[in-house]
């Protein structure tokens, strides 16, 4: 099994900016605003009835090169409905074996999260080699991911959660961060 991809998506994307909407009218306004800081890519984020409009919303708007994803993915028929509006990748806060296959079976980049190594494990055996590290702030940050790095050599990290402006620059000369998510960038 693969992870389609997310590497190379990630690699492109140092900073993702994590968003969570409460209006349609904010999307083309805060779209336009991240392309004006050289940023081209966006987490729009679950945690509203909106969300998935939002996700349409900035679908529509057809920008070539901006890439649309969706986090917060904790449900199968979230990973349909993501699909069906062909967002560019997915975010999971977690790892469950019960929607690994319907991730895989997307044929869309994802990313799942983990905090602990059990979690990594459960990880690799699906053969990922790609995380959200969430939420770095509350499970030891940098730290934890220089441990990470001795024990998983191999092993890719996108940090979100506690992130911040000021420290997000130190994540990225960490070795296995690949990129960072945070929602400063609003």
């Amino acid at each position: 099994m693969s992870q389609n991809n997310i590497r190379q998506l990630l690699a492109n994307h140092k900073v993702i900016p994590v968003v969570g909407f409460t209006s349609l009218d904010e999307v083309e306004q805060t779209i336009s605003e991240l392309i004006k800081k050289d940023i081209n890519c966006i987490e729009i984020t679950l945690r509203n009835e909106l969300a998935f409009e939002c996700i349409r919303t900035a679908k529509q708007l057809n920008i070539a090169g901006f890439h649309i994803g969706v986090g917060t993915v904790v449900t199968k028929d979230q990973i349909a409905k993501a699909c069906e509006l062909q967002v560019d990748f997915m975010v999971s806060p977690g790892i469950n074996s019960q929607l690994a296959p319907h991730f895989e079976q997307s044929q869309t980049p994802f990313i799942p999260g983990v905090a602990t190594p059990s979690e990594i494990i459960v990880g690799i055996q699906f053969g990922w080699d790609t995380f959200k590290f969430f939420p770095a702030n509350i499970f030891g940050g940098i730290n934890t991911l220089k441990t990470y790095n001795q024990v998983f050599p191999d092993i890719k990290f996108c940090p979100t959660g506690g992130i911040t402006e000021e420290d997000h620059k130190e994540y990225l000369e960490l070795q296995n961060v690949i990129s960072v998510g945070g929602s400063w960038l609003r």
